[in-house]
């Protein structure tokens, strides 16, 4: 014995739904520097911590996931804190093993990236004394919310 089952639409009632994107922001606490020179990262390190009395140690290379599926890219890192203000330092490389951390950004030989709170004072003076190490050809400050793949400045 066979069973037949049948559905049968007399009407059909069609809601529409309102839709809600949820939007992802992402938290830019951060201030960046952009430098530009055509020395080598420990050597700009040294002439930065000579001009700034600051003190930029060498921590373990940056590994980015530029290019999702293969190897991380590295990318030379030092970092200094301004214990005074718990304000950290971050002296990055852009041109890594195999990229660029901030590819639109290629002249930028170097970041120098400033967590936590920074007086603007205090940040125009460092921009300043930058600018007045000769051998640093330019020292800018960049507006991280302009930078297309700035997901790659969070560590």
């Amino acid at each position: 014995m066979q069973v037949f089952r049948f559905c049968i639409f007399t009407a059909a009632k069609v809601m529409i739904l309102s839709r809600k994107f949820l939007k992802f922001e992402i938290d830019l606490d951060f201030v960046l520097i952009a430098v530009t020179t055509s020395l080598k990262d420990y050597r700009v390190c040294y002439l930065i911590n000579k001009a700034l009395s600051f003190n930029l140690v060498k921590n373990p290379d940056l590994e980015v996931d530029i290019n999702h599926g293969t190897e991380p890219v590295l990318f030379s890192i030092y970092h200094y804190n301004w214990e005074a203000t718990e304000t950290d330092f971050y002296f990055i490389a852009n041109k890594g093993s195999d990229g660029y951390l901030i590819p639109e950004m290629r002249k930028a030989d170097y970041f120098l990236l400033i967590k936590n709170y920074i007086d603007e004072n205090d940040l125009d003076n460092l921009v300043s004394a930058l600018n007045k190490v000769p051998e640093i050809v330019a020292a800018v400050k960049i507006d991280p919310k302009k930078i297309k793949s700035r997901e790659n400045l969070l560590f």
